[in-house]
């Protein structure tokens, strides 16, 4: 048994770290921990294989642009005669919370391009793996808002997840999507809790400034906008 496990998103450098392109990160980051082979050119993408908690899986990346994704997940489908159920999407969803992530099996397209034509090439009933991107507010928003890059704090929520969905994948690949989430979530809590102590701990370990000596600045040391010189000088005739 196979399964195909195709992330979404636009190819090139400039959109490597769009919020559009998180689907071709979380395939690359569980590509990269379950040691995959080489990325090659084939069915208008990029593909790659690796073995994931026993089961064989196919890495889809189409390189048709996230408006013709259907073209490359079509002819990959047809080649390897992947059956609907043992297809993952991944991508971005722009009506979730940056950080959160729900699995879901056919549906609506949500306006999404790329699922767009995916449902346009095969039929609905695939798995979806939807990550969180959340909303800039206004409809009209939404295309700059999706095709600009992450910010820098957005890091601290989304190397933790992308690390949470590697780990567990086997569960993914195996078709028990329940369980999935619920090993991702308990690992992100479990990671929120260990980085709270460790910020904690280095509160509680930075050297406190030492207390200033008696009459040198402050209200002890005479009226305000006192010198320091002058605030020595009273210290020293005591």
């Amino acid at each position: 048994m196979m399964q195909l496990l195709v992330g979404l998103g636009n190819p090139g450098a400039q959109y490597e770290h769009n919020r559009h392109n998180v689907g071709f990160m979380a395939v690359d980051r569980i590509h990269h921990h379950w040691s995959g082979g080489p990325w090659r050119r084939k069915f208008q993408g990029e593909i790659a294989e690796a073995t994931v908690g026993g089961t064989r899986v196919m890495f889809l990346k189409p390189a048709t642009y996230m408006n013709e994704s259907g073209r490359s997940v079509s002819e990959a489908m047809r080649f390897y005669k992947i059956s609907l159920g043992d297809v993952v999407i991944v991508h971005d969803e722009i009506d979730l919370a940056p950080g959160r992530f729900r699995m879901k099996t056919g549906g609506g397209t949500g306006g999404h391009n790329g699922l767009k034509s995916i449902n346009a090439h095969i039929k609905d009933g695939y798995r979806r793996l939807r990550i969180g991107v959340g909303h800039p507010g206004r409809k009209e928003m939404v295309p700059g808002y999706v095709l600009h890059d992450f910010s820098r704090a957005d890091g601290e929520w989304l190397d933790p997840l992308l690390d949470a969905l590697a780990v567990e994948a086997p569960l993914l690949v195996g078709g028990k999507d329940s369980e999935y989430a619920s090993k991702v979530h308990a690992r992100l809590a479990q990671q929120g809790t260990a980085a709270k102590k460790k910020k904690v701990q280095a509160e509680a370990e930075r050297p406190q400034p030492a207390e200033p000596l008696p009459g040198l600045g402050g209200k002890s040391a005479g009226a305000r906008g006192a010198s320091p010189f002058a605030a020595l000088a009273q210290f020293l005739r005591k």
